[in-house]
């Protein structure tokens, strides 16, 4: 196999169309559980009224569904890998519509850690592992733009729910939409997941395109290197994209309006849709160009777009486009690295060993906006927060063409 890419001659000899299907009901799949992290703060007014709580320890909930689903995805890959996809994803959607359902009657903070943060997290972390690995698998000569594909209706999924819920908040309440629309996700999630089959094994393949076991990946340097590049491309993100209503605030920004509109929504609305678009574009064009030269190009875009948006960050016009190319990006790592690494250790176990590299976002997302408010907190402002996550990204950029490429391409020499 090439250190890029798969070659045409390892995909499956099954029909085209059963794995373009696959890849349709695994966006279905992916969408139907964005909503529980992308219109959280649409909950947050709300569930603070009903519970009675501050923001502050109602925010725990976000973390913990974040955490669950990141930190176990080792062994929600597991699981996936030894019961089916079709079985696991199901009880994956389920719990995540569940997990809303059983919110709806919380009615106190440590009920809704356990259903909207604990059940929630791992019912997504199921499905989010689960079909990742699925589609690189059934993809292996387009692995980037498949793993992009699903990564985008993760992203952007919610953009279709997010009208539909807040106006249902303000004219049913919160308990009402929580029970619709888990009940809705949970059911179109289920629906869509009894279609989905494992990708058949190739005969004769080596080791490494069949497939590493995470035992043996685990030692490997290559694995680690990847592991911490991700981790930094996540905390350079999530310093700044974490922040984007505190600094446009504190910038001005959100008191302006661009072509008629509210700055900051206009904004957020933007990134919404770029943070989508980047994942199957830059996995389309790694698929063509190479995954470390598609890095170098996405991870030096992030830097500069970062740069000129903190220095253009008194034009309220500049600030918002400036916004959409910094999540452009971004958003792609959830394309790269899930393909790189099953270039790199095969398919056989892709979920389960995807489901550790998927772990350096859970360490994003703590530290990423964690460091962030200490960074600002300690320099008294966003400058250096943005010059760290400037650095981080080229550095990522830096290692992938100089460091990534070269050892890769030895790992799979020797053990082709």
């Amino acid at each position: 196999m090439s250190s890029t890419v798969a070659s045409t001659a390892e995909v499956p000899k099954v029909a085209t169309h059963t794995r373009w299907m696959q890849l349709l009901l695994g966006l279905i799949c992916m969408m139907a559980i964005s909503s529980p992290q992308y219109v959280w703060a649409l909950f947050t007014k709300p569930l603070t009224q009903s519970l009675g709580v501050p923001l502050a320890p109602l925010q725990l909930t976000f973390t913990l569904l974040i955490v669950l689903q990141t930190f176990f995805s080792p062994a929600q890959g597991w699981l996936v890998d030894r019961f089916g996809a079709r079985l696991l994803i199901s009880i994956g959607t389920a719990m995540t519509g569940l997990s809303w359902v059983l919110a709806a009657y919380a009615t106190s903070l440590s009920m809704l850690y356990l259903t909207y943060g604990l059940v929630g997290g791992i019912g997504t972390g199921i499905v989010y592992v689960g079909v990742v690995g699925q589609m690189v698998a059934w993809f292996p000569d387009r692995r980037g733009f498949a793993a992009g594909v699903v990564a985008a209706g993760y992203g952007m999924g919610a953009i279709v729910t997010t009208l539909p819920i807040s106006s249902t908040l303000a004219s049913s309440g919160l308990q009402a939409t929580l029970l619709q629309y888990g009940l809705i996700f949970g059911v179109i999630g289920l629906l869509a997941a009894q279609g989905l089959r494992s990708a058949p094994i190739r005969k004769g393949a080596t080791e490494t395109m069949d497939g590493v076991t995470a035992g043996a990946m685990l030692r490997t340097p290559v694995f680690w290197l990847m592991f911490v590049m991700m981790s930094l491309m996540s905390t350079s993100g999530l310093m700044v994209t974490s922040q984007l209503g505190a600094f446009a605030a504190e910038f001005g920004i959100t008191k302006m309006t661009v072509w008629g509109l509210a700055a900051l929504p206009l904004a957020l609305t933007i990134d919404r849709f770029t943070n989508g678009l980047t994942r199957p574009f830059f996995g389309w064009l790694s698929d063509r160009i190479g995954r470390e030269n598609t890095m170098f190009i996405a991870f030096t875009l992030e830097g500069v777009a970062m740069y000129l948006w903190l220095a253009t960050r008194a034009d309220p016009v500049l600030f918002v486009l400036m916004s959409g190319v910094v999540f452009f990006g971004w958003g792609e790592i959830f394309s790269l690295f899930p393909s790189t690494l099953t270039d790199t250790f095969g398919t056989r176990h892709a979920t389960r060993n995807y489901g550790f590299l998927y772990m350096a976002q859970g360490i994003g997302a703590i530290f990423g906006a964690y460091f962030a408010v200490l960074l600002h907190d300690a320099m008294g402002g966003w400058e250096s927060v943005f010059g760290v996550a400037i650095v981080a990204d080229l550095l990522t950029a830096v290692l992938a063409i100089a460091v990534l490429k070269p050892m890769r391409r030895r790992y799979l020499a020797t053990s082709g």
